[in-house]
């Protein structure tokens, strides 16, 4: 049958081609004749299908028949002849497929007894897949444009454009026998339509008939004029939803509906009844229908060439169908599977394709912490004395969790491996600390160290910190950012590259040409996820393998962390510093204005400074939100006139920004008016209130980070969450949460709940695949089997260099696209 089919396929490919664009290729085919004469006789060669189909055995030698007759003397006809010969001769190759499909070619296998695919397989695979989809039949360019608009380019992609939901069709009632209450299908002929007005509400209603009894549907919401032209009288429709009854009759609210063509009372090819339908995410000018043509075409077609070389062994563990098997049932199921698995997404069939994502995600995730054991790193001593002499000039005492992960972090830098360690701690915990002690450590032993942070404000702040403990180690210390004369820069990049720096703290413009380390050993990346992975990797190849710690004060979900950086160990300061007072918050709504502005003043009249953020820098013409920029001439000349306002955001100039913040540190500022520029890091002692305005548009974590901006001294401290409305359940959630807890991990497993993976870190920047089956959260199990197969595959073939495993290496490196290599700093 295989043979077979490859056959039909050469014979498809020119067909295609030449009709496509409306038979602009058509005088580029030469010799079509003589190309399939040469394939029909092969086709001949071949025995029909199945002897106990008598009926379709002779069917079989029909179509031969005649596609051999459709193309004799082809090649001297003119070019309408021709158009109207490959019409004929596609509907004949369509009516073969559907003929072989269904003969003697065993149901598809739903366990994994195939043979597994070959390198030539994959080419295949990998040419088909990659086609644009402007080339499936049925699609053409102006389709495919529709198709772009939900980033649908390719075959794979669409194969992979899974159905949202499934509706059950398998039992077409008579309206008459529907029951109240359930959940029905019908089809009937549009007898009556027309707007109704029910006390000043207007309500769509369409009356159908199917013989048996009438319905009528009706929708509260909508586009009345849409629905007017669709539903027009003598049209037959099929409706599903939960039948009610009204006066006496039978009614259907909000039913799911499809316009029937004459197409669709072809009962031999039912799409869109008669079986468990697939309901896709629609756009506008492509429908279900039609969607479902596309995709039965391309099921049919293409779904053979999905590749998945998952060893036989893990397969018959996990109990798994076979992939070509699970992504054509996926779409199609069939008719006996259970509709409420497939519309939870856990049937076998999504369970199959989930494993499949998590399993290759996760393998490149196993190969790259291999990796890391495989490279030769630097072993750094770390019994010397500046550690030591470094806690004895703090002054205060190292928690036990600070400690633990100091352990952990000189222990990766004893080994001869180089180190990628994440380390997460909530705001405040001293992170900045313990990076301090591991730099001291790679200084001592003769190598430089570099911490990179995301923004001019951060880097000065680390510097202003870490100048003034460096200098008592006797240690030098540079910094390096944009805003920088060019004389200061060039000064900084000499010493730099001479070795006459020990420590060098910068924001992007560490990784710019022309910056050159002389050793760099030991690399800190703070607040990770505001780098780019290409940037981290730049960064970590200024050295040869230097140890990495990347740092984050967003608490990262286990389940998150172990995905995204499972290529890295983990170390958690879970520990605040002793005596440090939790920060009380408080929702206030805007009739409480007033009282807010009370308790500004009376925290500045104790002569504390206040922070207040907006998420605005400017006013909008669409949002009816306060912004910073009016609002801080507002306080300023109505409110607080007394008092000192200045205004920062992420507009400003490196230099303008330093500016404001210097000020507000050396209290030339009373009430700093900000936008979110000031969520990460910035360190105000004397800062004891943050008053957060329209607090409901702001995600949980993000809340969380901004109220981390003030309790940074033994001052009572305050977080004002001044709200609008909670304009939803969610965003009354999220503000009852941050009163009720400041402890960061909890914040971030209810952040990461509400708003999902990829919104939570920001796929792009983390490095955070975008599954397209696959959900962190919900499959977390799934996710658990695929990284211990993953993990126990790797530990016996730490490069995939056993024959068996030749294939999974070209899948996975195709998927990962040269990710590997670059994902390594996370």
């Amino acid at each position: 049958m295989e043979d077979l089919k490859e056959i039909v396929e050469k014979i498809e490919a020119p067909l295609i081609f030449s009709s496509r664009d409306s038979y602009k290729n058509l005088p580029l085919i030469k010799n079509l004749e003589t190309t399939m004469s040469g394939l029909l006789k092969k086709l001949r060669s071949i025995s029909p299908p199945s002897t106990q189909h008598e009926t379709k055995r002779e069917a079989y030698k029909t179509i031969l028949s005649e596609l051999q007759e459709t193309f004799a003397g082809f090649d001297s006809l003119p070019v309408d002849e021709k158009r109207e010969r490959i019409e004929r001769a596609l509907t004949f190759v369509n009516e073969f497929k559907n003929l072989y499909s269904g003969l003697s070619q065993p149901h598809p296998e739903k366990s994994f007894d195939k043979a597994s695919p070959t390198t030539e397989d994959m080419g295949a695979s990998f040419e088909k897949l990659s086609m644009s989809v402007q080339y499936i039949r049925g699609v053409g360019p102006k389709v495919a444009r529709l198709l772009g608009k939900k980033g649908i380019t390719t075959v794979e992609d669409m194969l992979y454009f899974l159905p949202r939901r499934y509706e059950d069709r398998r039992s077409i009632k008579k309206i008459s026998s529907t029951q109240i209450g359930n959940r029905e299908t019908v089809i009937g002929e549009v007898i009556h339509s027309e707007t109704q007005r029910y006390r000043r509400k207007k309500t769509f209603e369409v009356t159908i008939d199917d013989g048996s009894s009438r319905l009528t549907a009706k929708w509260f919401k909508g586009n009345h004029t849409y629905l007017r032209n669709t539903f027009k009288k003598g049209a037959r429709v099929i409706l599903t939803g939960e039948i009610r009854e009204f006066l006496f009759s039978r009614n259907i609210i909000h039913p799911d509906f499809e316009i029937l063509d004459e197409k669709d009372d072809n009962h031999d090819n039912l799409l869109h009844f008669k079986r468990i339908v697939p309901v896709y995410s629609e756009t506008e000018g492509l429908h279900q229908k039609y969607i479902r043509r596309i995709m039965m075409e391309v099921v049919e077609n293409y779904s053979r060439y999905i590749l998945s070389p998952i060893p036989k062994e893990i397969c018959q563990r996990q109990h798994f169908a076979d992939i070509n098997y699970s992504m054509r049932n996926v779409h199609f199921p069939e008719l006996d599977q259970d509709i409420e698995a497939y519309n939870s997404l856990k049937s076998a069939v999504h369970r199959r394709l989930i494993f499949d994502e998590f399993f290759f995600f996760e393998l490149g995730m196993a190969l790259k912490k291999k990796g890391y054991i495989l490279e030769k790193g630097i072993s750094f001593r770390t019994d010397g004395k500046l550690q030591e002499r470094f806690y004895q000039i703090l002054p205060f005492e190292l928690t036990d969790a600070q400690k633990r992960v100091i352990e952990e972090i000189n222990e990766d830098m004893g080994s001869e491996f180089p180190m990628n360690r994440l380390l997460q701690g909530d705001v405040g915990c001293g992170k900045t600390v313990v990076s301090m002690a591991a730099m001291a450590c790679a200084c001592e032993n003769g190598y430089q160290a570099a911490i990179m942070a995301p923004t001019e404000i951060l880097a000065e702040q680390h510097y202003s910190n870490i100048k003034e403990w460096a200098s008592l180690l006797g240690l030098e210390v540079a910094i390096l950012t944009g805003s920088k004369k060019t004389a200061e820069r060039r000064n900084a990049c000499e010493k730099i590259e001479s070795g006459d720096v020990d420590i060098i703290i910068g924001t992007h413009a560490l990784i710019q040409e022309g910056v050159e380390f002389k050793k760099l050993g030991f690399v800190v990346i703070d607040e990770q996820h505001r780098f780019g992975v290409v940037q981290r990797a730049t960064i970590r190849g200024k050295g040869i393998n230097p140890d990495v710690l990347v740092m984050t004060a967003t608490p990262i979900p286990r389940s998150l962390a172990m995905t995204i950086y499972g290529d890295l160990d983990i170390s958690v300061i879970d520990e605040m510093p002793p005596g440090k007072k939790p920060i009380r918050t408080k929702v206030f709504y805007e009739k409480h204005r007033e009282k807010v502005y009370e308790i500004i003043a009376k925290e500045l009249e104790k002569g504390n400074q206040i922070f207040i953020v907006y998420p605005l820098v400017e006013e909008s013409e669409t949002l009816d939100l306060k912004d910073a920029t009016r609002m801080a001439e507002h306080l300023q000349k109505d409110i607080f006139p007394e008092y000192r306002v200045g205004l920062i955001h992420g507009r400003m100039k490196g230099a303008e920004k330093d500016e404001i913040m210097a000020g507000f540190s050396e209290r030339k500022v009373d009430i700093l008016v900000s936008t979110t520029v000031i969520e990460v890091g910035i360190d105000i002692p004397q800062a004891s209130l943050m008053v957060i305005e329209h607090a409901e548009r702001f995600g949980l974590s993000q809340l969380h980070q901004l109220r981390g901006r003030v309790g940074r001294s033994d001052i009572p401290s305050y977080c004002i969450l001044l709200a609008s409305y909670a304009r939803s359940d969610t965003s009354r959630k999220r503000l009852r949460m941050m009163e009720e807890t400041t402890d960061g991990f909890r914040i971030a497993e209810e952040d990461l709940v509400i708003r999902g993976p990829g919104e939570f870190m920001g796929t792009r920047q983390s490095g955070l695949p975008d599954f397209r089956v696959a959900n962190i959260l919900r499959d977390g199990r799934i996710l658990n089997e695929a990284r211990k197969e993953a993990f126990s595959l790797v530990e016996n073939d730490p490069l995939l260099e056993k024959p068996e495993h030749a294939l999974l290496k070209e899948v996975l490196m195709k998927r990962w696209e040269g990710r590997l290599d670059l994902a390594k700093t996370g």
